[in-house]
């Protein structure tokens, strides 16, 4: 899969929940994320649950409890949403602070606040405990089609290199005194998006053809192959299996 790549989200550690391999976070993620989405919003208490779980395995990981919620504020634009529920949705009314708001909409932005909020927490704690390629060799590990897993590589590793040469065109825009303040510069921005897709695209095309002379036939290698144990699959486990008790618990009581 090529070196190593670090991404901002990381936070270099060693930790039970740090030296799981990714391929096993990747899967508890997803079944604790699946769990959490399955539960009645009704039971609110079970999100309280969720809520303990995560702090847990955050604090196992020892992830800051501030900068977990710092994090969190990557959801504002979906809390925006939620927030405007109650007042546009129809159906029954209540009085809350002298506002009416509907009945239906407040549960529905419960439910979207709730489970948002534990599957943005779930991400963070992943992209926080996981390096970047690790990430991507889980999702090999766990079958996602290798073509899928490229393209995903290779937006990842070549997404700075795109931002480094956009960033110096503006340097340069700069430097000859050009600054956009308004609707009459938008056909200079508009020459420089094309500028930056073809010296992207002219790029991608030098890259794909020394991949080609250095033996590439479709498929990258694997230089680490990670396995798990089967303890560590418990261990990864303990996760999604705690919350879909919780998620039974919620559907009979």
């Amino acid at each position: 899969m090529g070196a190593g790549h670090a991404h901002k989200l990381y936070r270099e550690g060693h930790s039970p929940v740090h030296d799981l391999p990714p391929h096993c976070k990747l899967a508890a993620t997803l079944a604790f994320v699946v769990v959490v989405v399955s539960t009645p919003r009704e039971a609110v208490w079970a999100f309280g649950l969720y809520a303990v779980l995560v702090a847990a395995v955050a604090a196992v990981a020892r992830i800051p409890a501030g900068l977990l919620l710092r994090r969190l504020l990557i959801e504002v634009p979906f809390v925006a949403f939620a927030v405007l529920m109650p007042f546009v949705a129809e159906g029954e009314r209540v009085e809350v602070l002298g506002m009416s708001l509907s009945v239906s909409g407040l549960w529905g932005a419960w439910n979207v606040l709730a489970k948002g909020t534990l599957g943005v927490a779930a991400s963070v704690l992943l992209a926080s405990t996981t390096e970047l390629r690790a990430l991507l060799l889980g999702l090999q590990r766990l079958k996602l089609p290798p073509l899928l897993v490229q393209i995903a590589s290779f937006m990842i590793r070549y997404g700075d290199v795109i931002g480094d040469e956009l960033r110096r065109m503006s340097i340069a825009r700069r430097s000859r005194g050009f600054e956009a303040r308004g609707i009459r510069h938008w056909g200079v921005l508009a020459k420089t998006a094309g500028a930056l897709f073809i010296r992207s695209y002219e790029r991608g095309e030098r890259v794909y053809l020394a991949m080609v002379s250095r033996g590439y036939a479709g498929s990258m290698p694997v230089i680490d192959e990670v396995a798990a144990t089967r303890a560590q699959w418990a261990y990864a486990a303990a996760l999604p299996v705690t919350a879909l008790a919780v998620c039974l618990m919620g559907w009979t009581l």
